[in-house]
C-alpha cells in the first residue's frame, strides 16, 4: 500500500511540474514542449562569443 501512495505522489509531483513548466512557457520564460527547439543559427551572437572568435587574416606572404 505504501508503494501505491509513493507512486501516486510521484506522479502528482511530475504532473504539477509539467503544468508549471507549461505555464512558464506560455509567459515566454522557458521552452518546454509546445515551441520546439530554437534554431541557433537565427539567434544573435552573444557579446562574449564575438570577442572570442578570431578574425580572418590575410595571407602573410604579400606586403
Amino acid at each position: 500500500m505504501e508503494i501505491v501512495i509513493a507512486l501516486s505522489f510521484a506522479a502528482a509531483v511530475l504532473f504539477g511540474a509539467d503544468r508549471l513548466m507549461l505555464f512558464l512557457e506560455s509567459r515566454g520564460h522557458v521552452n518546454w514542449r509546445r515551441r520546439g527547439i530554437p534554431q541557433l543559427e537565427e539567434e544573435p551572437v552573444a557579446e562574449l562569443e564575438s570577442l572570442l572568435i578570431l578574425p580572418e587574416r590575410e595571407p602573410a606572404g604579400r606586403r
